[in-house]
């Protein structure tokens, strides 16, 4: 199959599955608004499943390629873990696949996916990782901090307070700001 059509056939199961959700989106409507036939989606595809998969694959992959541009190695890491937070936040109130793979929907959709869906999930924390490296680097971090295990603590606390505070926009930027001082800087007193 050649790449446009797959690409297209990929986009508009996105619009589909965003709009109705995977299990109310239909293979037949996906197949009517990519111009092609019903067969030709399943030679994308091998089922529902798989292509729902992919399209949060490549919708996962648009998501870091969007956030990573924020990433700047001269900006001091615990700045740009504000900036990559803020970027992020934007990206998902305008993604709705990709915030649902965060929140765990999908998951919830297709229990027997979980597996593949937690990479999909580990995909979007690449970036989070490599601005902790950065900041080993700068020296701001321990060189010791075990990279990935951190940045999977730091993707549930920006998720966990986007569902906390997604309808108060101040109080979300303020918890955000604290809870981020609060794993930068730890809570206990420092020897002097």
């Amino acid at each position: 199959m050649e790449q446009a059509k797959k690409d297209c056939i990929l986009l508009e199961a996105a619009r589909a599955f965003a709009r109705f959700g995977f299990k109310k989106a239909s293979i037949d409507e996906i197949a009517k608004e990519a111009g092609v036939g019903k067969g030709t989606v399943y030679l994308a595809a091998e089922s529902k499943e798989d292509l729902f998969y992919q399209v949060l694959h490549r919708e996962m992959r648009a998501w870091q390629a969007e956030c990573s541009k924020v990433i700047d190695p001269r900006v001091p890491a615990d700045k740009l873990l504000l900036k990559l937070l803020e970027a992020a936040k934007e990206y998902l109130e305008r993604h709705p696949l990709v915030r649902d793979l965060l929140f765990g929907e999908t998951t919830r959709a297709l229990p027997s996916w979980r597996g593949r869906f937690e990479e999909l999930r580990a995909l979007g924390r690449t970036n989070v990782a490599e601005v902790l490296r950065i900041g080993v680097r700068q020296g701001l971090f321990d060189p010791s901090l075990d990279v990935d295990a951190a940045a999977g603590v730091l993707q549930d606390f920006h998720l966990s307070a986007q569902v906390l505070y997604a309808k108060d926009q101040s109080t979300f930027a303020e918890r955000q700001a604290a809870g981020l001082g609060i794993v930068l800087n730890g809570l206990r007193v420092r020897a002097t």
